[in-house]
C-alpha cells in the first residue's frame, strides 16, 4: 500500500499582508449571503472569535467540512483525505485578498487576523523577526 502523504497550508512565524490588490484601505466584516456565511465570513468568525487557537489547516478544513456538512464521526477521516492533496492556504483567502486582514501566524502555527489600519498590522509589517508574505493578487498583472 502507498504511504500517504499529508499537505499543509500551516505556516510558522509568518504575517500574511493584504494583497497589492486589494480594494480595501479599512479591514471590513465579509458580508452574508442570504442565510449562509460565506467561506470568509466563516473563516473570519473561527479566527476573529478565537485568536490563535486553530492553525491554517484547521480553519481551511474547518470551513470545508462547514460547507459540505461532515459529520463529527467523519471529520478524521475527511480531513486525511481533504489534505491527502495540496489545498489552497490562507494566501488565497478572501480575507486578506479582498477584506483587508493580515493573517499572523505563532511559532505554534496558530493564526489570527489583524485589521490593515490597526497598530497591530502596522506592527507586524515592521517586524523583521518574521516571515513576510503578500496575500495572492485578485487580478493577473
Amino acid at each position: 500500500m502507498a504511504e500517504s502523504k499529508t499537505h499543509t497550508t500551516n505556516y510558522f512565524d509568518t504575517f500574511i499582508e493584504t494583497a497589492e490588490d486589494s480594494p480595501v484601505s479599512k479591514a471590513e466584516m465579509p458580508p452574508q449571503k442570504g442565510d449562509d456565511k460565506t467561506v470568509a465570513g466563516l473563516q473570519f468568525d473561527m479566527i476573529y472569535e478565537n485568536p490563535y487557537k486553530y492553525t491554517s489547516d484547521d480553519v481551511i478544513f474547518g470551513v470545508y467540512a462547514s460547507k459540505n456538512k461532515i459529520s463529527r464521526s467523519d471529520m478524521e477521516e475527511e480531513r486525511e483525505k481533504f489534505f491527502s492533496k495540496g489545498q489552497a492556504c490562507m494566501r488565497a483567502s478572501p480575507l486578506s485578498k479582498r477584506y483587508g486582514w493580515g493573517v499572523h501566524s505563532n511559532q505554534d502555527g496558530k493564526i489570527a487576523i489583524y485589521a490593515v489600519e490597526s497598530q497591530e498590522y502596522n506592527q507586524f509589517t515592521a517586524d523583521e523577526k518574521l516571515k513576510h508574505t503578500r496575500a495572492m493578487r485578485s487580478k493577473r498583472v
